[in-house]
């Protein structure tokens, strides 16, 4: 077994940050940036825009049960860097594209590789946080992720003023790029394989973990009423004249979420988790009845400080609790099967709430995630708080 570092600042940690970082700083821009390219560079339509996203999402969410097996058959080391070469690849390849069938055919190849990648990060970034300091260590790694919501748009929109969108791509290639030569400089430490099994025949502890289900099953219900901020917080904040002052809701989100940051992992390791979620659950109830409320900007981004300060701290926390929940062998079942669950959440959150939406409003909408919150609060407290110690 490899000594664990006692600092959790070491060298490899920070890399792994960055390393994450850079990767969802290119997953956002790109998310931003291809409605406006498929619109006005490759002569799509709103729609084709849709399928290009839908496709990714699909095929991230197809292979995400899948991934934890994966990984465990390759070796972290091997998943890291090979998943790592072929989505840099992918990557490349926009700088290229030339049609619309093209596009669409890399979307759906990189959603793939996507999901093994952002599975294996995990596993990884674990084997260098101290015991003693899981909680804040994942606090950490998860901010890295949030952070990239915001440089990503940040600098598509950005960028695309002065410049083409192939050499944007070129740009964002870089950038993730750079994350990826950052893992090719860590010693990844390997498990020792389970040699008790050598059967070829596909289980269903090979696709799931269900220890970590409850656990997952809380993350679903937190994702769906999420994603009712990701998908339409923008056109709720037109809707109210105040489209202007959206683009501040996610710096908002993100400058709350870091504030308390140092916090939060240190009370999740030295109090429990219940300790922090408890209180994050409710931050996060009260920023989405906020949003019901919206008729100011400064409104607005009172509800990015709760949503920042309450989902921000209570998605790290469930997802170091998954972690927690096994043995470092089966930490990459544990994580595919938390992440599933998270982005069928999402997924059916995105489609849900638009009929909601259509057939009420945008208050009434985010009033019912909020109650949403509050159950999946109960939720968690009836079936995963009582196994913890």
């Amino acid at each position: 077994m490899p000594n664990m570092p006692e600092s959790l600042w070491n060298r490899a940690f920070i890399l792994c940050l960055f390393n994450n970082l850079f990767l969802f700083t290119y997953y956002f821009a790109t998310l931003t940036i291809l409605p406006i390219y498929i619109l006005q560079d490759l002569g799509g339509t709103v729609k084709d825009a849709g399928l290009a996203l839908t496709l990714f999402l699909l095929s991230s969410i197809a292979i995400r049960p899948f991934s934890g097996l994966i990984v465990e058959k390759l070796g972290k080391r091997l998943a890291l860097r090979g998943a790592g070469a072929i989505f840099l690849l992918l990557a490349f390849a926009y700088i290229f594209i030339d049609s619309l069938w093209s596009l669409l055919l890399v979307r759906f190849l990189h959603g793939f590789w996507f999901s093994i990648l952002t599975t294996v990060n995990v596993p990884v970034v674990n084997e260098f946080i101290p015991e003693s300091r899981k909680g804040e260590g994942m606090g950490y790694f998860v901010m890295s992720t949030n952070l990239g919501v915001v440089f990503g748009p940040l600098i598509a929109l950005t960028a695309i003023q002065w410049m083409t969108f192939n050499h944007l791509f070129a740009l964002l290639t870089i950038v993730t790029s750079i994350g990826y030569i950052f893992t090719l400089t860590l010693n990844v430490p390997e498990q020792e394989k389970n040699k008790v099994q050598q059967n070829n025949v596909l289980t269903w502890g090979d696709i799931v973990e269900v220890r970590v289900l409850g656990i997952s099953m809380v993350a679903l219900l937190t994702a769906f009423a999420y994603s009712s901020i990701t998908s339409f917080i923008t056109a709720f904040a037109q809707s109210k004249n105040l489209l202007q002052y959206a683009s501040l809701f996610f710096v908002v989100f993100a400058v709350s979420m870091i504030v308390v940051r140092p916090w939060v992992g240190k009370f999740y390791d030295q109090k429990g988790p219940s300790f922090v979620i408890y209180p994050s659950f409710i931050a996060f109830a009260i920023g989405l009845s906020l949003v019901s409320m919206v008729e100011q900007a400064w409104t607005l981004w009172l509800s990015a400080v709760f949503i920042g300060i309450g989902y921000g701290s209570v998605f790290p926390c469930m997802q170091t609790l998954a972690i927690q929940s096994v043995e470092k062998q089966r930490m990459g079942h544990a994580i595919s099967t938390f992440f599933t669950l998270f982005d069928v959440g999402l997924a059916l959150g995105s489609v849900i709430m638009g009929y909601c939406i259509a057939y009420f409003d945008y208050s009434w909408t985010y009033l019912l995630c909020a109650v949403i919150v509050v159950v999946t609060l109960w939720l968690y407290r009836s079936t995963v708080a009582p196994k913890l110690r």
